[in-house]
């Protein structure tokens, strides 16, 4: 008999701690805004990529989606992070959020009205991504405040499951939507969504920053950089985490890629949008066993490199694609390749569990080390390099399948990973030895 009630407790130990929501009701609500919020995000997210390429046709054109709002995300990114380590986080969430809301209207009115173009989605795009980004890294320093200390890695399993779920489901129904309905109702049932990212906000307590204050401004700017200088574990995860996003993030071309390579058009694209997310999804379901990981410095280096070989898979198939292997007589948006595309898909639930299963470590590693005083400027840097990163990666993919084809992206860019990624934690055995009981920045 106590036997069994071993088993049981060992494997219930595997899934994912749910303490979090019992110790924090405040944590709990802002948890179910933020994951319904963030699936109106991916509807939005998904609907402008297709948009843009029907518009223009061009793999080039949805790349730069993201790299024109990137000088203005950091910028976002570095602010908010002041603004949040000098003023009530809670406010500085509510702000941001308003301006995320409002651009969303704006998209949706324009669509309904026809009056989209280039131009505004390039615009829209880029103030949807900036006031967005305050709002992550905002609400991403308040979480410490809301929960005890020891149970940093379980929130961080589940800001895994939010990913998951709307990253999975909203690419997916992104897809079906646009297909079956079109572009305008997509953008308004995000409207409607982010309505709950308020109620999660609103009723928050107020959260103001502990420790000295720095006004907003140059000298806040320097503090926060003194203080990176000398966090060499928290400086070398972002460089990692830059590395896999910027040589392994093929999500710009998934429009074409489900369009002439692998055919199936907006549903195939949504499909492996959402394959990424149904790996972080499960890997967060059975996170018990990471959230007792000590050396969180060797199991990001891990993860990541199981990234890299995932995304140098994903190249392997699509080159395969390319050569015609298991294809259908004329591939395209109405002839899919059924088979190529449920290898593609599992190369990117791997890819996808493999991402989450680093971020939940990058999380708690730079929760549990960074001072409340400074963690919003520091949540506002990792906020840029968990968006920023990507954006530089559909840039290289984007530029990169122009000059060549699309499979070759995602496969040399596998072995950048791997090898970039190995160098430089093998030459940096402090952040191997990084042990979470004893977190030092």
């Amino acid at each position: 008999m106590p036997d069994r009630v071993v088993i049981k407790r060992l494997r219930r130990d595997h899934f994912i701690d749910l303490r979090p929501f019992a110790a924090s009701p405040a944590f709990a609500r802002l948890w179910i805004g933020s994951t319904l919020s963030g699936l109106g995000g991916q509807l939005t997210i998904v609907a402008v990529m297709l948009q843009m390429y029907a518009l223009t046709g061009s793999t080039f054109a949805v790349a730069m989606i993201a790299v024109t709002g990137l000088v203005p995300m950091i910028i976002a990114g570095l602010y908010g992070g002041m603004l949040a380590d000098a003023f009530d986080r809670r406010m500085v969430a509510l702000i941001a959020a308003t301006i995320t809301f409002a651009s969303t209207v704006v998209l949706a009115v324009i669509t309904w009205g026809q009056w989209e173009t280039v131009a505004w989605l390039y615009a829209l795009t880029i103030v949807n991504s900036a006031a967005n980004t305050v709002v992550s890294a905002t609400r991403a320093a308040i979480v410490p405040r809301l929960i005890p200390s020891d149970l940093l890695p379980a929130a961080s399993a589940l800001n895994g499951i939010t990913v998951g779920i709307m990253v999975m489901v909203g690419p997916a129904l992104a897809g079906v939507l646009v297909a079956f309905t079109g572009y305008a109702w997509t953008y308004t049932i995000d409207v409607v969504l982010m309505l709950s990212l308020f109620v999660g906000l609103w009723t928050l307590p107020s959260v103001r920053p502990e420790g000295v204050i720095v006004r907003p401004g140059l000298e806040s700017l320097k503090d926060g950089w003194r203080f990176l200088k000398g966090a060499s574990n928290i400086r070398l995860q972002f460089i990692l985490d830059i590395i896999a996003m910027t040589f392994g993030q093929p999500l710009a071309l998934f429009p074409a890629i489900g369009a002439i390579l692998l055919g199936g058009g907006p549903i195939t694209t949504g499909l492996l949008t959402a394959s990424i997310a149904a790996g972080a999804f499960v890997s967060s379901l059975l996170s018990g066993p990471v959230g007792r990981v000590r050396r969180q410095g060797l199991g990001i280096e891990r993860a990541i490199v199981v990234y890299g070989g995932a995304m140098t898979a994903f190249g392997l198939v699509l080159g395969a694609a390319a050569l015609g292997w298991f294809a259908p007589v004329g591939v395209d948006e109405n002839t899919p390749n059924v088979v190529l595309i449920v290898a593609a898909v599992i190369t990117m639930i791997v890819a996808g569990a493999a991402d989450n299963v680093s971020s939940i470590f990058r999380n708690t590693m730079l929760q549990a080390a960074v001072p409340d005083a400074i963690r919003g400027r520091l949540q506002g840097v990792f906020i840029v390099v968990v968006t920023g990163g990507p954006r530089l990666g559909a840039l290289y993919a984007g530029v990169l399948a122009t000059l060549t084809t699309l499979w070759f992206p995602p496969l040399l860019g596998g072995f950048v990973i791997i090898g970039l990624v190995s160098l430089l934690v093998r030459s940096s055995p402090r952040f191997r030895a990084y042990d979470a009981e004893h977190p030092v920045p």
